[in-house]
């Protein structure tokens, strides 16, 4: 059983490992989710990953956040129907795919006239931590929600190593 402990271990962390890696990005930074803002902008030098959520906080009520198909639908500000409309003032979406999305507010005309759409690049889940988030993704800059989780990272090399050494 003891030979099989540090592959257990091992294991464990390999399958954590995407999640810690992980970040959060509140849309907007302290701004939040709201017409009149430069959500084009707030997107340039940021990296989105696979399993990264972004975070969408607004007044219940005010806004909502819809996904629409395609650039068209997103330069227009028309969504689908079959669309789910999130509207609870905290949305978390966790990006599950790589490629291009888009997100829109379908209240009242604040799409159109407010500028309140987002369009994100999402890459391919990262598998290792790399370095430090830019800047602008910096949670030290006071703005940001961007979170990088290198503790989580440096504890489970920590915990597999000390499972090497006791076997």
């Amino acid at each position: 059983m003891k030979a099989f402990t540090p592959f257990l271990v091992l294991a464990i962390a390999a399958t954590l490992a995407p999640s810690i890696l992980a970040k959060e990005f509140l849309v907007g930074d302290s701004t939040g989710w709201t017409i009149n803002y430069d959500y084009e902008s707030w997107v340039k030098g940021k990296e989105f990953h696979v399993g990264d959520k972004l975070v969408f906080k607004y007044p219940k009520g005010i806004h909502n956040v819809i996904r629409v198909d395609n650039a068209t639908a997103y330069e227009n500000c028309l969504a689908s129907t079959e669309t789910e409309t999130l509207s609870s003032g905290n949305d978390v979406i966790t990006l599950t795919t790589p490629g291009k999305i888009w997100y829109i507010c379908g209240v009242s005309r604040h799409c159109e006239e407010g500028e309140q759409k987002i369009a994100i690049e999402v890459l391919p889940q990262k598998l290792s931590s790399g370095s430090e988030p830019s800047p602008s993704t910096s949670a030290s800059k006071g703005s940001s929600f961007a979170h990088t989780h290198h503790h989580g990272w440096m504890i489970a090399n920590f915990g597999i190593l000390v499972m090497t050494i006791i076997v």
